[in-house]
């Protein structure tokens, strides 16, 4: 078998367990364990097959057995088991991706005799480190010959916990070793959490979850948070598999009944969801700031065009009253977004650090989960002198990650020694005050150290994943950061906590729109629904085109909240949308009645009257509009199309002049053109014609598609049908002729 036949397999294999069909689970089980042809798997593949014949036969026999639903579901458990050490050992043997071909040729390059050796030898080093410091003696020799020791040994100590198909006795007690709160080393305890999320992110293994839970309620900070973290992918990925694994379930109701830990779980959640606008910002730093950066000049006002006209912000209009408006007028308002998109979880320095991490430190896997420390030998010259500004910049900045803070110092290490002495003394300026502002956080938000380490491994996670040399050859974790409240995992967390709502309301906030309206949809279910619930939900449907849900929920808003002037105009705008003008017109002069004389609202309402065919009507509203505003340049659009298609061309043509005359786009071009047309002035027509046409690239079919577009009202106001196709014909010629 090929690793993509036995990936497959796999695949089948776990779709027909959770759908139930055993009988084919187990032929196609029998695919993997024949090409394996590993005794003990047999074995135990051919033990189960019988347990299930028999299980079968009671059943036949009419014995009703009130334990048959546990031991079926054990069977599938089990059977899931075999199918995952299958699945390992069947890709180990014919995978080429890095990680397999890492893992076959690991054991052969490991520093150590047993896995408990290599606890010994990092646990020598701590103690001999202790000694070292305290002697009187010239040390530096000693303390570079075990630190060089104690690096060789680090990433032997994440392959153990990243690429071991088991987790036996003796990696067990290690495990429980490094985690012990007097074990001193924090670079391990870190590292062997990110290890074994790997590993179980490769392969299912209900031991190695329940040991990642006992690390999700240790006592150290980060090794809590990573051990959340993980869990959070984890159990996103394997959410159909949980039902057949009762123990992880009631660890599982434990956790969730830990209120700190709940907490915990939806920041994570939350940076995780937040990750998603890394592509977002890094097109934003690209695209928008670094150009104003470079230029420092202020915004060019956008275009006004027809169809802002008829389309109109009410499409956008959020509700003041529950929405947050970021406000985009210049570069200061624009870093503020991405300093605040930075705290939530995106990564910001992404395209910044992404090109600094060719360095050869970076080609050891283990090295990409480290936490950082001044003391490893990559970076430590630039911390000999032990200056404390420059220690404190590193080790309390909570912005930049781990993975980031090595880039930055290899690269710095390339700069002549002058530069970073000038680097240093910049940092010196700032690390007193950035030292004090730690200070007043940690005292004002008490969970903000939990949130920072959480964010700080969540982006090193996303680096690993996104721009290591072989990230190809690794399923992508944040592939799945919209999924995590569709899980049993986030079930259990918003029993009794309000993650729920917290969680659709920032999807809200950050316009994914798919997933605020599942849970919306579900809080609606379970709580007492508002006017603002039903609001939001209508809006997300909007937002997604879904206009006809959209007006469901609006209605039933209106029902609860009658008269709200917002509401009112978004029925009104979905009844628009959907072609019924006539209660369109209705809400729209509602929403009139409660805040009178409202330009848009007047607006609205004079596209309705032109969707029912009554022009005199629109072009009285606009009339009265025109009384109070006459130097509006988007009324005498209005009002021209109107008297146009109403068949009033010297109306008409009185406002296109004045449009014309002004800074025309290549709709007033088109409508100039057609009006000229309908004047039987066709020299001016084809003038204005070529006009549009040269404001569009030139694209011949596209006005030419405007054209036929609007056939019906040039028809209606005299021209002929030939007369238009003769008109196309010699716009064609002079396109070509001035070619």
């Amino acid at each position: 078998m090929t690793a993509s036949q036995i990936e497959s397999t796999y695949t089948a294999i776990q779709g027909l367990l959770l759908s139930g069909k055993l009988k084919l689970a187990f032929d196609k089980t029998r695919l993997l364990v024949n090409e394996l042809q590993w005794g003990d798997i047999t074995d135990q593949f051919e033990e189960l097959l019988r347990n299930y014949r028999f299980m079968l036969q009671y059943f036949i026999s009419g014995i009703d057995d009130p334990e048959r639903k546990i031991i079926y579901n054990k069977l599938i458990a089990r059977l899931i088991n075999i199918n995952s050490l299958l699945r390992e050992e069947l890709m180990m043997r014919n995978a080429t991706s890095f990680e397999y071909t890492q893992k076959r040729y690991y054991p052969h390059k490991l520093h150590f005799s047993s896995t408990q050796a290599l606890y010994d030898s990092l646990h020598y080093f701590h103690q001999q480190q202790v000694v070292v410091k305290e002697s009187t003696f010239d040390t530096e020799k000693e303390i570079k010959r075990l630190r060089t020791n104690f690096e060789k040994l680090i990433p032997d100590l994440f392959a153990v916990f990243w690429l071991n198909t088991k987790i036996r006795g003796d990696e067990k007690q290690v495990f429980q070793q490094i985690l012990h709160p007097s074990y001193p080393g924090e670079i391990e305890k870190n590292l062997i959490i990110s290890a074994l999320t790997l590993n179980l992110w490769r392969m299912f293994d209900e031991e190695k979850l329940m040991l990642l839970l006992d690390a999700s309620t240790h006592s150290n900070i980060s090794v809590k948070q990573r051990a959340l973290t993980g869990l959070c992918f984890i159990l996103t990925k394997y959410n159909n598999l949980l039902p057949f694994f009762p123990a992880l379930r009631n660890r599982l109701v434990v956790l969730s009944d830990d209120t700190k830990i709940v907490e915990n779980l939806k920041n994570i959640i939350l940076l995780i969801i937040g990750t998603t606008e890394t592509d977002l910002i890094t097109k934003k730093m690209k695209e928008e700031i670094l150009p104003e950066v470079m230029k420092m000049s202020p915004m060019l006002k956008d275009k006004l065009d027809a169809e802002n006209l008829i389309k109109s912000d009410e499409w956008d209009e959020e509700n003041p009253e529950w929405t947050e408006f970021l406000e985009q007028s210049g570069i200061a308002d624009k870093l503020q977004e991405l300093t605040e998109l930075q705290m939530e979880g995106a990564d910001v320095y992404m395209s910044t650090f992404s090109m600094l991490k060719n360095f050869p430190f970076f080609y050891e896997t283990a090295h990409w989960f480290l936490t950082f420390d001044p003391e490893f030998s990559a970076v430590q010259e630039l911390f000999e002198k032990n200056d404390k500004s420059i220690l404190s910049a590193f080790l309390n900045n909570s912005v930049i990650c781990n993975s980031d803070k090595y880039s930055f110092c290899l690269s710095a290490l390339q700069m002549p020694y002058s530069q970073r002495d000038i680097m240093s003394r910049t940092f010196k300026a700032e690390a007193e005050q950035l030292e004090e502002i730690n200070k007043d956080e940690s005292i004002l938000k008490p969970d903000l150290a939990a949130r920072n380490i959480a964010r700080q491994y969540i982006q090193d996670l996303f680096r690993f994943f996104r721009i290591h040399q072989h990230h190809n050859d690794f399923q992508d974790m944040f592939n799945l950061a919209l999924n995590i409240h569709q899980t049993v995992f986030f079930d259990l967390l918003a029993s009794g906590s309000d993650i729920k709502t917290q969680i659709a309301e920032y999807y809200f906030t950050k316009k994914i729109y798919t997933q605020a309206i599942e849970l919306f949809s579900e809080l609606i279910q379970e709580l007492d629904p508002s006017a603002a619930l039903y609001q939001k939900i209508g809006f997300a449907y909007q937002k997604n085109s879904q206009i006809n849900k959209a007006l469901e929920a609006y209605i039933k808003a209106d029902m609860i909240l009658p008269d709200d002037v917002w509401t009112v105009k978004k029925i009104a705008l979905c009844y628009r949308l959907s072609g019924n003008y006539e209660k369109a017109l209705e809400h729209y002069k509602h929403a009139d009645f409660l805040t009178p004389n409202l330009y848009n609202t007047k607006m609205q309402m004079s596209v309705c009257l032109i969707g029912l065919n009554k022009y005199k009507d629109a072009l009285q509203i606009y009339a009265d509009i025109e009384k109070t505003d006459p130097d509006n340049e988007k009324l005498w659009k209005a009002i021209s199309w109107c008297a146009f298609v109403a068949k009033n061309i010297h109306q008409a043509d009185y406002y296109m002049e004045k449009i014309v005359s002004g800074v025309p786009d290549a709709t007033d071009f088109l409508n100039a053109g057609h009006i000229a047309f309908c004047k039987k002035d066709r020299a001016s027509a084809l003038h204005y014609y070529q006009n549009s046409l040269d404001l569009q690239e030139g694209n011949l079919q596209l006005i030419i598609d405007q054209i036929n577009k609007d056939r019906e009202h040039l028809i209606a106001n005299g021209v002929h049908s030939d007369e238009i196709a003769l008109l196309l014909d010699e716009l064609s010629f002079k396109l070509v002729d001035n070619e």
